[in-house]
């Protein structure tokens, strides 16, 4: 029996066919008949995703969700994507935990609002649903994210960015290689941002 790793085209296959369905669920209204994300194009060596620092504000063990829309208020996000390998292969169930600041500014450094981890896909896909985070002193909006292939693989801790910010320019951490790409959907805006893991 081979065991040979699938090509490009074979990956590209399977994660065409199989889309991106949550984003059509009934409860994300305005997601619904939103394109797909596409699958990734990428060299048989994609560029690692950035690293950057975690700040002060991450909470270990964070619960298991991947909707956090009920934590507070603010424009709805719903970004999406992929964890891939370096040779575009996708990485199965990768975990992902997100955290960032309320519509205020602020974090909440006692519970878990805008705080929650979840898995990616067979395909390598996860899907987040939050609300846009609002601005504090010195930094430009951000999400920050960890992402782990498995239990015993390295940990990358980055941010991610939001495009045309105004803070962008003036943010010492800002990498334009952690940009979102965004788009205005009804009631929201659709992400997209694919990582591209080390090992």
């Amino acid at each position: 029996m081979s065991h040979r790793s699938p090509d490009r085209r074979s990956v590209i296959s399977l994660l065409s066919a199989a889309g991106l369905a949550a984003l059509s669920r009934p409860e994300i209204a305005f997601a619904q008949g939103a394109e797909l994300p596409l699958t990734p194009a990428c060299e048989s060596h994609a560029g690692v995703t950035p690293r950057q620092t975690e700040g002060p504000f991450f909470t270990p063990s964070s619960p298991q969700r991947a909707d956090l829309r009920a934590d507070g208020s603010g424009t709805l996000l719903v970004l999406s994507g992929f964890v891939l390998t370096r040779q575009c292969r996708p990485v199965a169930g990768a975990l992902l935990d997100f955290w960032h600041a309320d519509s205020s500014g602020q974090y909440d450094n006692r519970g878990f609002r805008f705080r929650g981890h979840l898995f990616a896909d067979r395909q390598g896909r996860y899907q987040f649903i939050t609300r846009a985070p609002g601005l504090y002193t010195g930094r430009t909006r951000h999400l920050h994210v960890k992402v782990r292939a498995g239990s015993q693989s390295p940990v990358l801790t980055t941010q991610l960015y939001f495009p045309d910010e105004p803070g962008n320019r003036r943010d010492g951490l800002f990498d334009q290689k952690l940009l979102m790409s965004l788009r205005p959907a009804e009631g929201g805006q659709l992400g997209r941002f694919d990582f591209v893991l080390a090992a």
